[in-house]
């Protein structure tokens, strides 16, 4: 269903489970995206944060403006990172749990989640190698 993936977009109009990720980018719903990714109940969206310091509560906007949204996993690349109080703020005022973990851990419970039916979003920065 590779049409669903507007080109220069970078959209799918579906919240889906990731496939496999490594190699700058991430498999789902039998495509191939090279880059970051934001997983929205509202879809899936090319994201273009590449590393740790690129997350910011600027580049988490489409997340903090989505509705129905209880869980926030970002996976921060091959590391953790602390992240900034001020986007922790941010998500807890909308009543949001947010956890910044390694991308590998994010992607894993992001599917978990996912199929447990539960509200979860995820913003994965992009790894060449899976962990």
């Amino acid at each position: 269903m590779v049409e669903h993936w507007e080109a220069g977009k970078g959209h799918y109009p579906y919240q889906v489970a990731i496939d496999a990720y490594g190699s700058g980018g991430f498999r789902f719903a039998e495509m191939s995206h090279r880059g970051s990714v934001l997983c929205l109940p509202g879809g899936m969206y090319a994201w273009d944060v590449t590393e740790a310091a690129g997350v910011t509560l600027e580049s988490l906007m489409r997340v903090l403006e989505a509705s129905d949204i209880d869980v926030l996993l970002i996976g921060m690349g091959n590391d953790i990172v602390a992240l900034d109080p001020e986007i922790r703020a941010a998500f807890r005022d909308k009543g949001i749990i947010v956890e910044a973990v390694s991308t590998g851990s994010a992607v894993r419970t992001y599917n978990v989640l996912m199929n447990e039916r539960r509200a979860v979003a995820a913003a994965l920065i992009a790894v060449e190698k899976a962990r």
